[in-house]
């Protein structure tokens, strides 16, 4: 089919987009944005999903009311939360993130995120190769509820240099993203260089004055709509309405150095003596997957 180029766009004050896409075929996808390290919201990749319209607040608070999150050192019960969720408003904030590890958490809920969305030619977090241990530090597929009013505590870009796929399971969320060209206005932490000391919602342009420079991009992924961006983009979110989400880690050739570089780094600071093999493993396992790639 042909691809659909979607009513909206995205946009920031330099003129960078975020395209909205009907009927994309996967080599139109990774040519048009996943080589170009563009952004990209899928109005249809997940439409197949037994997860859309089943996975509702009343569908967790029947299923599992007494699984746990503990937020800010207080502990809420699942079906605590989403009665709070439902009712929740800018003074009546919902805990957020309330997240979960669904392969740990939810494991015979994971059929219903099928077909899997891939990032690339090739899906290198699940491939044979990869060993479970590199993944350590970032979830893979993770579920998040949250109520009207709330917003990601921090501006980040993910754990180890992931791609990122974000599935509206139910209702509605709004990304607020910076281009990795504009990480010089972020101000990591110098422990912690993947996150930013600045608060976005009052930020403090006299302690961070650079940052009055930079443009976000704001972009409301709708229920069942996905949103795919590459490492290294500083994001958070904001909840307007009851919603759950899907959060995916991805993996492909665009990110894989630094992936293995990461780890290679972490490593070094752990467990000095695994570092080179990690390194070394990494750049073989690597070539394989570029072959197979291709």
């Amino acid at each position: 089919m042909v691809a659909e180029q979607a009513k909206t766009k995205a946009k920031n004050s330099g003129g960078v987009s975020i395209d909205k896409r009907t009927n994309l075929s996967h080599e139109e996808f990774i040519n048009e944005y996943v080589s170009k390290s563009r952004p990209v919201v899928l109005t249809d990749a997940a439409k197949d999903w037994k997860a859309m319209g089943k996975f509702t607040p009343e569908f967790f608070k029947k299923n599992y009311p007494a699984i746990t999150k503990t937020i800010n050192g207080v502990t809420y019960r699942m079906d605590d939360f989403i009665d709070h969720m439902l009712i929740a408003n800018a003074d009546n904030k919902a805990p957020y993130p309330y997240n979960f590890d669904v392969q740990k958490v939810f494991p015979e809920l994971m059929p219903d995120f099928l077909p899997e969305i891939i990032y690339g030619s090739l899906d290198r977090i699940n491939h044979p190769l990869m060993p479970k241990k590199l993944l350590q530090g970032t979830t893979v597929y993770e579920i998040f509820l949250g109520g009207n009013g709330s917003s990601f505590p921090f501006l980040h870009f993910d754990a180890l240099f992931m791609h990122t796929q974000i599935t509206q399971i139910y209702g509605s969320k709004i990304f607020i993203m910076y281009p990795p060209d504009q990480s010089p206005y972020m101000y990591p932490y110098p422990d912690n260089p993947k996150f930013s000391q600045v608060n976005f919602d009052n930020p403090d342009y006299e302690k961070f004055p650079l940052y009055r420079k930079a443009t976000p991009i704001e972009v409301t992924v709708e229920e069942g709509e996905t949103i795919l961006f590459p490492s290294g983009w500083w994001h958070t979110t904001r909840i307007t309405e009851p919603c759950i989400s899907l959060g995916r880690a991805q993996l492909n050739g665009y990110n894989w150095d630094n992936f293995i570089r990461d780890r290679y780094v972490n490593w070094k600071k752990k467990i000095s003596f695994g570092a080179l093999p990690v390194l070394a493993y990494g750049k073989i396992v690597g070539s394989i997957m570029a072959t197979q790639d291709k």
